[in-house]
This record gives C-alpha cells, sequence and structure tokens, in this order.
C-alpha cells in the first residue's frame, strides 16, 4: 500500500473515531447544528465569490461536501473497500487531492467537535449557536495552531484538487467509471470525486479563487482570538 493510501486511511479511521466519542458524549446533535451555522457563515462571508459564476460550485463543494453536516459514512466506507485499488487505477495527482480533502474533511470535523464541547459546557439550559455564543466557545477552545492548520491545508487542497482535474483523459475517466461504480457499490465515492472535479473544471486560475478566501479566513481567524478585537462574524447571522 502506498504512503499515500495509508494518510488516506489515517484521515478516515480518524473522523471514525471521532465520531463514536461524540456519539458516547451526546454531541452529535450539537456537531451537526456547529456545521450547518458555519456552512451559512461561509456563504455569507464569501458572498462576493459566490455571485461569480464560475466559482459557484466550487465554493458549494467546499461548504457542502467538506464542512457541512451531511452524512459522508457511506462515501468513507467506499474510500476504505477500494483504497488498495484506487492506487493502482489513479494517477498520483488525483489521489492525492483525494488525500488533502480527507485530511481538511478530518481536521474541520476535531474542529467542529472541540468547538460543539465547548457550546455544551458554556449552556445554562438549551443550546444556541449565535455570534456571541460561537465567538466564545472559539475562544475557549484555544486551538490557534490547529485552525491555522485548517486554513493552510484549505489552499492545499484547492490547488491539489486543480492539479487533478487537469490531468489528462481524467474526464473520460469519470464518464466511463460511472456505471462499474455502481456495480462495484462505490458510486456515492464515485460521486463524490466527480462532484470535485466539475467544481473545480471550470477555474482557468485556482489561486483567483482560493487566495480571496484564505487570506480572509486568515484575518477573521486572527480577529475571533484576539480578545480586544469586536466580535468580526457577519451580523446577518443569529
Amino acid at each position: 500500500m502506498t504512503d499515500i493510501s495509508k494518510h488516506i486511511l489515517r484521515h478516515l479511521h480518524s473522523v471514525h473515531t471521532m465520531q463514536e466519542i461524540a456519539e458516547k458524549a451526546g454531541l452529535l446533535s450539537t456537531i451537526s447544528a456547529v456545521q450547518s451555522w458555519q456552512c451559512q457563515r461561509l456563504l455569507l462571508s464569501h458572498q462576493a465569490i459566490y455571485q461569480q459564476k464560475n466559482y459557484q460550485v466550487a465554493l458549494d463543494f467546499f461548504v457542502h461536501e467538506l464542512y457541512g453536516p451531511k452524512n459522508f459514512s457511506q462515501r468513507d466506507q467506499d474510500i476504505i473497500r477500494v483504497v488498495p485499488k484506487m492506487a493502482l487505477l489513479l494517477p498520483v495527482s488525483a489521489l492525492q487531492s483525494l488525500a488533502s480533502a480527507l485530511e481538511l474533511n478530518a481536521l474541520t470535523y476535531e474542529l467542529d467537535f472541540a468547538l460543539a464541547k465547548q457550546l455544551k459546557d458554556q449552556a445554562l439550559d438549551d443550546i444556541i449557536i449565535n455570534r456571541e455564543t460561537y465567538l466564545a466557545a472559539y475562544r475557549a477552545c484555544n486551538n490557534a495552531n490547529m485552525r491555522q492548520q485548517q486554513i493552510h491545508l484549505i489552499e492545499v487542497m484547492g490547488k491539489d484538487l486543480a492539479q487533478a482535474v487537469n490531468i489528462r483523459g481524467v474526464s473520460s475517466l469519470l464518464m466511463l467509471s460511472r456505471k462499474p461504480a455502481k456495480i462495484a457499490g462505490v458510486y456515492t465515492l464515485h460521486q463524490f470525486i466527480d462532484s470535485g472535479y466539475k467544481a473545480f473544471k471550470p477555474i482557468s486560475n485556482v489561486d483567483d479563487f482560493i487566495l480571496p478566501i484564505v487570506h480572509f479566513e486568515q484575518g477573521l481567524k486572527d480577529q475571533m482570538f484576539d480578545l480586544n478585537m469586536p466580535n468580526p462574524l457577519p451580523t446577518l447571522l443569529a
């Protein structure tokens, strides 16, 4: 098994372990609520990018396939089942883009778990997520280094995906593999890869899409951890 394949499996097992811990701690519903709230925040924060036609699908992919409360268990099971064969069938750059996406997904879930726990600990009664409670929980996590790594992985994943979609013949490969993927029982994985391809294919220069997001999120993170700064979260959020 290749090193990239091992990394892919490690990221998947990390998420699975965190989900088991979250279930035992009664945090699954709170994590899902955190993820939904963050999706709203991301779309509000990056409306200028979202309004650009070539970037809409890519931002939707980021928000809903990596940050949202979508259940990825079937996709992850598909990957675990076929990862040894993937190393033989897919180009290295395609495998690397998948590994980057799953690493970001795993770290994001760990951060969501920590934030959900803080929200639960701080709640006097029902858990409420709004600008104030989110900021308080975010700061209480005291994990600026992990947040910085998350932002770095956003940039890495974006560039890896952009490189993968330019592989010669990848469009034909995805089209021809759709039916075999259904037969093999890994269609959910195929949909995920195909969605990433379609999201980034229209982007001629990935830096024009990804760097504004990275720079904004970097500034937001710094402000949120600065106790002397006012709440920088969008005011349209409850």
